[in-house]
């Protein structure tokens, strides 16, 4: 499988429809965990551990990962993409606002390098300022500690040996083993006692002729991953160690990272107990064809598949599996229905909560060559489309390690303003977006925002929030994800409708 083609920099976002309501049904049924919102809202404190397929927070309560990839510091950029066209705290904002709770973060050993430097980021206006004059690592230092006064977690995924393209193997004649181990265990010690990284992907997708059990020490990739996840929990033993799977296992082959049909038998050993995720990779048919895709039971032929890759870890209890990359350009009918299923599959946050596969979709970016990301091309616009197909799966974020919020000894207001802003109009239709506000000195646990259009306009799907439209009237109701708001903190939802043309009601906000 040809698969370095996602990394190159020249994909284009698709525009696309998605069936109408979908966004809202997803929205709805999201919605319907509020009642459990306050609690698990709470959940994800401290460093984390594993008890069979879950994965619980430093109390023991339990977790879900439903988050984005975020890349760059692994290509001859050696920083996260899009940084050319916003500030970093922004676009990790929107991830927040758009209910995302884990940045996974690839890289390569080339940012450990002295002579690496950084390039592509704006200065101008203020963007990035505190930025200026950091190398890799440090400006990896920032956007982990903002990730995490923002309240989302972070896993480190050591994606390529070098910026120059991804390998088979997790060394290369250039990159010894020696060098991959001694890095993870720089990054174990960088981040020590800073529990907004939870743990590292210690090497992404390898395949052939990595094995699983084979007991060759220099093509075994599960001896590998005991070599590296013990030196890594020698320096942090809190962390969690991701492991991924490979391409073949007993002559049956799959997506690259995505076999982990040996772990049955040859499961993962590490000195720390309650420390393995195991993670798979599983993509559409925009990044290469498989058979599967043109079984004539297809779509309902795929819970199958992914049972015997990865899923039968997860329902025989044996560990948390993680589906670390995902993606698609959507573009064909094959790859929609692909994603529907994959995400009902993933066992949607309102029926099963924390007990669910974790996941971290790819990518935000928009330039990923083969599956385009959530943002569009202006590294501004969402995509609503694929946005809304993820919402189900979506799930509470994590506390905060910074200031702000915090409710006091009961003496505060609790207040919320709510402004309508209107981000495109093609005159048969529109989309629109919310931005919802803390005015208030307390810490608001959910809010209400409602209008009146003048106009004859229907809501067709909406997401990051419920709603219920009566005539020109609407009332929308924040999603589980993001009612709790912090004082001056703000959450977003977003919506389409029809027709087009109308003007921007006035929206009056209630904060509970």
């Amino acid at each position: 499988m040809i698969r370095s083609l996602r990394r190159v920099l020249c994909g284009l976002a698709a525009a696309l429809l998605i069936p109408l309501g979908a966004g809202a049904q997803t929205a709805h049924a999201a919605d319907t965990a509020a009642s459990d919102a306050t609690v698990a809202a709470e959940a994800g404190a401290g460093y984390w551990h594993t008890s069979g397929r879950q994965i619980l927070d430093a109390a023991g309560q339990p977790v879900r990962v439903a988050g984005i990839n975020w890349f760059g510091f692994e290509t001859g950029n050696y920083v996260v993409h899009g940084l050319w066209s916003r500030d970093y705290k922004s676009m990790i904002d929107q991830m927040r606002t758009l209910g995302y709770n884990t940045i996974r973060i690839p890289y390569s050993d080339d940012i450990f390098k002295n002579t690496t430097v950084p390039n592509s980021i704006d200065f101008s206006s203020g963007k990035n300022a505190d930025l200026q004059g950091l190398n890799s690592l440090q400006i990896l230092d920032r956007i982990v500690s903002y990730a995490g006064q923002d309240g989302l977690k972070v896993i480190l995924d050591r994606h390529r040996p070098d910026a120059g393209g991804q390998s088979a193997l997790w060394y290369t004649a250039a990159v010894p083993e020696s060098t991959w181990i001694a890095n993870l265990k720089a990054l174990a010690a960088r981040y020590q006692g800073q529990d907004t990284v939870v743990g590292i992907d210690l090497h992404n997708e390898p395949h052939d002729p990595a094995c699983w059990g084979c007991g060759d020490t220099a093509t075994d990739w599960r001896l590998a991953a005991q070599r590296a996840g013990n030196a890594v929990l020698s320096v942090n033993p809190a962390l969690l160690i991701f492991v991924e799977g490979v391409q073949t296992f007993n002559g049956v082959s799959g997506w690259w990272g995505g076999n982990l049909m040996g772990v049955g038998q040859y499961p993962v050993q590490l000195n720390v107990a309650n420390r393995v995720v195991y993670s798979a990779h599983d993509y559409a048919t925009s990044v290469a064809q498989q058979s599967w895709f043109s079984d004539p039971a297809f779509p309902a032929n795929m819970p199958g598949i992914w049972d015997k890759y990865w899923g039968y870890i997860f329902k025989q209890n044996i560990a948390p599996v993680w589906v670390g990359e995902f993606g698609t350009t959507l573009q064909s009918t094959v790859d929609q229905k692909w994603l529907a299923a994959l995400v009902s599959y993933l066992r949607p946050t309102s029926t099963y909560g924390a007990d669910s596969f974790h996941w971290t979709f790819w990518s935000w970016n928009p330039n990923s060559g083969d599956t385009g990301g959530i943002l569009k091309d202006d590294w501004q616009s969402v995509d609503t489309v694929k946005d809304g197909y993820l919402a189900s799966v979506k799930a509470p974020g994590f506390p905060g390690t910074g200031g702000g919020g915090g409710g006091g000894g009961g003496g505060g207001t609790a207040s919320c303003a709510a402004a309508y802003t209107v981000s495109s109009d093609w005159g048969g239709g529109f989309n629109a977006e919310v931005k919802v506000t803390n005015t208030g000195t307390t810490a608001i646990g959910s809010w209400k925002v409602t209008w009146t259009w003048s106009g004859a306009q229907q809501i067709t799907s909406m997401w990051n929030a419920s709603y219920t439209q009566s005539g020109a009237g609407v009332t929308a109701v924040n999603a589980s994800h993001n009612g709790a708001v912090p004082a001056g903190g703000s959450a977003s939802f977003g919506f389409g409708g029809t027709p087009g043309g109308g003007g921007v009601p006035s929206v009056s906000c209630t904060a509970v």
